[in-house]
């Protein structure tokens, strides 16, 4: 009798069984699946949902405030004319354009004012575009309100508010306003209290002199700008020639300039400390008298007579600006000098001339002139100026009687 052997594979596997029927299974839902798919109609794909901006409808405001700021700033007053919000993004609130134009490196001059209320002793303070048409942006006051004695320096885009005094009390405070976010910080404090000091930022270092006791050790003190946690260092200086009452202060031809209402100083960085301080020229501590501001490495200042002239530290001396008798009032007082964009700019208080009276209560006027001043190559110095722009700016809800206390360029 023969023996029948079965062979491996013909043995039942119930769990390979299981498995192909598996497979089958999901094959033929896979297949019916896609013949149902392949008879129903196919919806065309859903455009995406568009952000309606209230700036430019067509764009979401992000985009729309990019594209502001690709814009000159002397473009804004046309464009806060467009709609409202146009208005609040150039006038009001500002914040997200300035810092959209800080991102892309964008920056212009600008004007910062500070007017004391006659009533009052704490600084009200508006920026202004050094264009036609520009109204004036109203800053926050100081965390401490100092008074018209105060001192300010910029470093480029920022404002420095030195001393100042505080219901009569002479102050050691630093304040740091940072316009591009409307804000305030406190800096060091000062060695010693200062009124009336000079102020200025000179290679990346802001100096301070004056203001205080003459025989102060902390007569004159430097702050390094560039250090974050900096503290201020005593600058030595001679007792003999220090004064106590400063009314001008400038960085020309690599010095430090001091001027006070006896004799003015002399403050070069690089020379040993003996020979740092000196007086300075008889002709230029004659000619400057009041504020000044420097502009192509010459200095101007407005004389008795209301004469704008300019003083060359080369040739040691001053000439008068031509050009400016029929344009520009004579300015005997409350006039005022910065450097903008490389243009010099006078600043004074004007008058209303509109026809409603009772409005002068309650407004401040102010004009400006931005001056392109040329210098004749030969011969002696001989300067030139011609007005290139020129505007009344309307500060609304500033009382009348306020005057101009500070006036400096920023790059914004």
């Amino acid at each position: 009798m023969s023996v029948l052997r079965r062979r491996d594979d013909d043995v039942p596997n119930p769990l390979g069984n299981q498995a192909r029927a598996s497979t089958v299974h999901a094959f033929l839902l896979h297949h019916r699946r896609r013949r149902t798919m392949s008879t129903e109609p196919t919806s065309p794909p859903q455009p995406p949902e568009l952000i309606r901006g209230t700036l430019i409808p067509a764009l979401p405001d992000d985009l729309a405030v990019h594209c502001i700021a690709l814009l000159p700033r002397a473009a804004h007053p046309s464009l806060a004319l467009v709609s409202r919000a146009f208005h609040a993004l150039l006038c009001r609130h500002p914040e997200p354009l300035l810092a959209a134009r800080r991102a892309l490196r964008l920056s212009d001059s600008h004007i910062l004012l500070s007017l004391r209320p006659p009533s009052s002793a704490s600084l009200l303070f508006f920026l202004l575009l050094p264009h036609p048409g520009w109204p004036p942006l109203p800053l926050p006051s100081p965390p401490v309100p100092v008074s018209s004695s105060s001192s300010v320096a910029t470093d480029g885009g920022r404002l420095f508010l030195v001393g100042g005094s505080v219901a009569g009390v002479p102050a050691s405070s630093v304040q740091i306003l940072d316009p591009r976010a409307r804000s305030w910080s406190i800096g060091p404090r000062l060695s010693s209290t200062r009124e009336f000091a000079a102020a200025v930022a000179h290679s990346g270092v802001l100096f301070v002199t004056g203001g205080c006791v003459p025989s102060s050790p902390f007569w004159a003190e430097a702050l390094d700008l560039s250090a974050p946690n900096a503290k201020w260092k005593t600058v030595a200086s001679p007792v003999h020639l220090r004064e106590k009452w400063m009314h001008g202060c400038a960085s020309l031809a690599g010095k430090v300039l001091a001027v006070a209402d006896r004799g003015g100083l002399a403050y070069d960085p690089a020379s040993p400390p003996a020979e740092a301080w000196a007086p300075v020229s008889p002709v230029l501590d004659m000619g400057w008298k009041g504020r000044a501001a420097v502009v192509g490495e010459i200095l101007y200042s407005y004389d008795y007579l209301g004469q704008v002239k300019g003083y060359d530290p080369d040739t040691d001396s001053w000439s008068t600006v031509e050009g400016l008798e029929k344009e520009l009032p004579r300015f005997l007082c409350g006039a005022t000098l910065a450097n903008v964009g490389g243009l010099l700019y006078l600043v004074w208080e004007g008058k209303w001339k509109g026809k409603d009276k009772g409005e002068v209560s309650s407004m401040v006027v102010i004009e400006w002139a931005g001056i392109e001043v040329t210098r004749a190559e030969e011969g002696e110095l001989r300067l030139r100026g011609k007005v290139v722009s020129r505007d009344t700016v309307l500060f609304p809800d500033v009382p009348r009687g306020s005057t101009i206390t500070h006036c400096i360029a920023l790059e914004l």
